[in-house]
């Protein structure tokens, strides 16, 4: 980009236009983000952390590593607005311990029978109703522990081998980690790999996919915590690793 100078030590120096020209960016991926975030987080301050990350991706980028600087600024971009994200999270420590209690268990019963656990097999070895499952995964959908977003920072620290800001799941074969990560979406069961797909690659909103699938909206959201937690207990060794 004309904007971008560099010198023999990697540093770049920034102007109007060069915020000019990636302000699209910024906002693209906020917008991307905001439906995948709780409600309490408004798309100015993902836009205003974003710029923020655009900067330090200014600052740090190196050619040399092979990347583009608008994917390798797609990165930090969006690695900003998710550390906000996290600051931001009031959910409270139940709503996570029992998300994590549904991973376990779904991990425990895939493993014992070799195909995918139901959803009542689950509600079964937790001890609940299907209702109060089914509250689970409502719960989760409104924090940061369900968004792919959130998968795909378990990943080496700063490697600009991430997917682009507009196509989260584009480019997930270049580390063994989104290999794994696009083996397991692969592997899910049907309605929810449609869910993923299409939440997050076609980026239609939970209403479409529901209409799609000929369910309520509600039910959709369902699918896609389920889907997560499922993706969570399968890539359960690469999350433990990296934490």
């Amino acid at each position: 980009m004309n904007s971008i100078q560099q010198s023999s030590k990697p540093c770049m120096t920034v102007d109007k236009s060069f915020i000019l020209e990636y302000e699209e960016l910024v906002t693209r991926i906020a917008r991307h983000t905001l439906q995948k975030v709780p409600q309490s987080i408004q798309l100015d301050d993902l836009v205003q952390v974003g710029m923020i990350g655009l900067l330090e991706a200014l600052n740090n980028f190196d050619e040399n590593q092979g990347a583009s600087f608008e994917t390798y600024a797609g990165i930090r971009i969006r690695g900003a607005m998710l550390d906000e994200v996290r600051k931001l999270d009031w959910t409270p420590r139940s709503v996570h311990k029992k998300a994590r209690m549904v991973s376990q268990a779904i991990q425990e019963i895939e493993h014992k029978t070799g195909r995918d656990a139901r959803d009542s097999e689950v509600a079964e070895a937790l001890g609940i109703n299907m209702d109060d499952y089914h509250k689970i995964l409502r719960d989760s959908h409104e924090t940061r522990l369900s968004s792919i977003d959130e998968l795909l920072q378990v990943n080496e620290p700063g490697t600009p081998t991430a997917t682009s800001s507009s196509e989260p799941l584009e480019g997930l074969s270049q580390t063994g980690f989104r290999e794994a990560l696009e083996q397991a979406i692969s592997g899910l069961p049907e309605r929810e790999r449609i869910v993923i797909q299409s939440y997050y690659e076609e980026e239609d909103n939970l209403r479409v996919i529901g209409n799609q699938l000929g369910v309520s909206e509600s039910r959709v959201c369902q699918i896609h915590s389920q889907a997560i937690l499922r993706l969570r207990a399968r890539m359960g060794a690469w999350i433990d690793g990296q934490n």
